[in-house]
């Protein structure tokens, strides 16, 4: 029996046989895209270039500009006149009189020192000026207190040690000795204030003073002997 035409074609199904190329092609490793490399972070900018940057903006008269130099130098300046005039009201007024002096100075600053060192030699000043219109506190001589000097501002005859157990107190002896600087003359206080109680450097006290490192020296070293002599009879024992 004849088979149907639509049969005679049909062919069983087989799997394709890839040919000699694409069998070579098949057996190719799989590539990964190549990975994304992260982009380089901006460079940061320098503290003297952020500071380049807020003087210009600030001589600019830049509004963001003046409120972030505020902002960032009343703590210190607040710290400063604070102690320098021993009342909060009359230390924020002497850093408001800082501010205006210094947005008024601001033409002629030449930028030969940093900014923060700039405008706190203003308030300093801004601070002296308020004590010496107020009535004078108690101020002692300091020909009465110290020792001979020679010339380069050194001690001619050393002082005698103070008892190893003088300090145990703190607190009364934080309370003698801002009492005893409280006493000494406008110049020596100032120079105590700002290396032994701000910690400024020799080189940032001068610059703040507007003296030579030399003359801030000698002032200090004087003002040390001066505060030793008052302190002295009470940390022997020899005053109540």
């Amino acid at each position: 029996m004849a088979c149907p035409r639509r049969y005679l074609f049909v062919r069983p199904h087989l799997p394709v046989s890839p040919g000699p190329r694409r069998a070579r092609a098949s057996r190719r490793p799989h590539r990964l895209p190549a990975p994304v490399q992260p982009a380089s972070p901006a460079p940061q900018a320098s503290p003297a270039d952020l500071e380049a940057d807020l003087l210009a903006r600030l001589r600019a008269g830049d509004d963001d500009a003046f409120a972030q130099f505020v902002r960032e130098q009343t703590p210190a300046l607040l710290r400063v006149t604070s102690r320098l005039l021993r009342s909060d009201d009359e230390a924020r007024d002497a850093v408001q009189d800082a501010f205006v002096a210094a947005f008024r100075a601001l033409p002629r600053f030449r930028a030969e020192s940093r900014l923060g060192t700039w405008i706190y030699r203003i308030a300093i000043n801004a601070a002296l000026a308020r004590l010496r219109a107020r009535a004078h506190v108690d101020e002692v001589s300091l020909d009465e207190l110290l020792p001979r000097f020679v010339d380069d501002g050194h001690q001619a005859e050393p002082s005698e040690p103070w008892p190893a157990d003088a300090g145990a107190e703190r607190r009364e002896v934080r309370e003698r000795v801002r009492a005893a600087i409280d006493r000494l003359p406008e110049s020596y206080r100032t120079v105590v204030l700002l290396r032994d109680i701000e910690e400024l450097t020799t080189d940032e006290a001068a610059q703040a003073l507007g003296i030579t490192t030399g003359a801030l020296k000698v002032r200090l070293h004087r003002a040390r002997q001066a505060l030793r002599a008052l302190l002295d009879p009470w940390m022997r024992g020899e005053a109540a």
